[in-house]
């Protein structure tokens, strides 16, 4: 037995028993089977995503010379189709890319936008009340400006090498000829049960109301139009042609006449005037790297940094013992607080990120974390106390790819909740990402901003140039997912495999956090002994992790969802 399933065994000997737990839903995306992949070894280039389908599909362009933009794409729109709960063209995502070259960092921002005629608690009902969850992500008032497309133009026009149009013929193909559905995608079916939009329900299901079985051959011709569509006239199209009169249609289509032209509801105006943004990664250093993340209206960087910031100045301790487990929790939670109380749109109000993470701040946060779990959803810090992290949904995609020129892409997309708004418009579905915002603080609902988002794309770099990209999915868990899996990396040494596979815990100031079935009933006890309260829920993590080994990549993808690694 080699050091690394050593490794894994001790940690499964430690980290393999169920725990009580307060009853919880189960969340949107729920975890498929936990099935271990092997790594995946390339010496030109490198790919890892949510699926094989779109695995191959990056591949596929690289090996035709693309650079790692035009892989991205290439693979987004496969993972649009195959993936259509996760992401598409009806969403938003960011992108980090790092052009080898001219050693140049750039932070693409392609989050959705709240419509124009927005308000702050506009998703209430009639007599003011807040609508719960469940209702509020199939109200029409919660869909926002897809930005995804945009963005993935933007990055096109500076750093693709394949025609545009090239990029879009794999998924046009997959969803004219068909795929096999597969066992997450007939799971989450079988978990909606329904759709009320008929083009969703005529798609995805059977004439009786059954989801299609696990290998049922799915086409899609209307994403199929659709994405023809984009190939030939570019972005313009989803946002001043054809596809945006779809998604208008979707969106104020099954309402009365009456409430056809009710505020908040996505217009023609908010698709004409949408851009995408490129922004300033944030870097940090770390252990003898630079990490650098995604800046606001993204929480992910600076909680990731903060994490981190916060991790460094505690005495170490072995990977899933008591002082382990406690020390992260407590460091995120933190984290956690700072990013509910302080991060929103900087283009609506200021982010104190530099503040959040001066390294005598986060020596003073450290410095209050002891022996015992600290109070629940009390860590008042820079900006006032923050809460427990509310909402964002854990139905997002990420990919990772570094192509033969020493480019790389971190992608996260998503369209907020497992199949967004339940809304179609050309055969994608559209998100429900406005229901992001927060009640209070700096994450409120206002015409033309970006709701909060964690997502967290990822690279790290090293004396001699790019050293990993990662990212995931996993609704507000991702910085905790990202912190962790960089904490394996680079504090302890894992290898792509084991940080990939390690047992998720954390606290995102509320409750510690443990993956389900996975924590030993002594460390439980000792947890709890603590001060901690213990919530045992499903971890639908999905790192794609690349990091440069020798003189090649190695790739690892994260064995609770369907995602390969593949390179060259």
């Amino acid at each position: 037995m080699g050091p690394s399933a050593r490794r894994l065994a001790a940690l499964a000997g430690l980290l393999l028993a169920g725990l009580c737990a307060a009853e919880l839903p189960p969340p949107p995306e729920a975890a498929t089977a936990y099935l271990p992949q092997p790594p995946a070894q390339g010496r030109r280039f490198m790919a890892v995503t949510a699926n094989p389908h779109a695995t191959a599909v990056a591949l596929e362009m690289l090996r035709a010379g693309g650079s790692a933009v035009d892989a991205a794409i290439a693979a987004q729109m496969v993972l649009g189709l195959v993936e259509p709960q996760s992401s598409g063209l009806g969403g938003g995502g960011l992108m980090l890319f790092f052009d080898a070259r001219r050693k140049r960092l750039d932070a693409w921002d392609g989050r959705e936008t709240a419509p124009l005629t927005a308000s702050a608690g506009q998703l209430s009902d009639s007599a003011g009340r807040r609508l719960d969850f469940a209702r509020a992500v199939r109200d029409p008032r919660a869909v926002g400006t897809p930005g995804l497309l945009a963005m993935l133009g933007l990055a096109h026009r500076e750093a693709g090498r394949l025609p545009w149009a090239r990029l879009f013929e794999p998924a046009i193909r997959l969803a004219e000829e068909g795929f096999a559905v597969s066992p997450r995608l007939h799971g989450l079916l079988a978990l909606e049960g329904r759709f009320a939009d008929p083009a969703a329900q005529a798609l995805f299901f059977d004439a009786d109301g059954r989801p299609w079985p696990v290998g049922y051959t799915l086409r899609n011709p209307a994403l199929a139009r659709s994405l023809r569509l984009v190939a030939a006239e570019g972005p313009r199209v989803l946002h001043r042609g054809e596809l945006a009169g779809r998604v208008r249609d979707a969106v104020r289509g099954d309402l009365p006449a009456d409430e056809a032209d009710r505020r908040g509801l996505l217009g023609y105006p908010d698709l004409a005037r949408y851009q995408p943004l490129r922004r300033e990664a944030l870097c940090r250093p770390y252990r003898g790297y630079r990490v650098c993340g995604f800046p606001p209206p993204s929480s992910g960087g600076s909680t990731v940094l903060a994490t981190l910031g916060i991790w460094r100045q505690l005495p170490a301790a072995p990977v899933g013992s008591v002082e382990f487990i406690h020390r992260f929790a407590e460091a995120g939670r933190l984290a956690y607080a700072d990013r509910a109380a302080c991060v929103g749109d900087p283009m609506a109000a200021p982010v104190p990120v530099g503040a959040m993470l001066d390294e005598h701040y986060l020596t003073r946060r450290a410095a209050a974390i002891g022996a015992r779990a600290g109070p629940l959803r009390r860590a008042a810090g820079l900006c006032g106390e923050g809460g427990e992290a509310e909402g964002e949904r854990p139905s997002t995609s990420h990919l990772s790819i570094v192509d033969a020129f020493g480019n790389a892409v971190a992608l996260t997309s998503s369209i907020e909740d497992a199949f967004g708004n339940r809304r179609m418009a050309g055969g994608f579905f559209l998100n429900n990402q406005l229901t992001d915002f927060s009640e209070t603080g700096p994450n409120l609902t206002a015409p033309g901003k970006r709701p909060r988002s964690s997502m967290a794309p990822t690279l790290v770099f090293d004396r001699q140039g790019l050293y990993a990209v990662l990212g995931s999915p996993g609704g507000s868990q991702i910085p905790n997912f990202v912190s962790q899996a960089l904490i394996g990396l680079l504090d302890e040494r894992m290898d792509a495999v084991e940080v990939v596979a390690q047992a998720r815990v954390g606290s995102r100031n509320g409750p510690l956090e443990v993956e389900q079935g996975r924590l030993a009933p002594a460390v439980r006890e000792a947890l709890e002994a603590r001060g901690h309260g213990l919530r045992e829920v499903e971890m639908t993590s999905g790192i794609a992790l690349i990091v440069r080994q020798g003189r090649g990549w190695v790739g690892a993808a994260d064995p609770r969802r369907e995602g390969t690694a593949g390179g060259d």
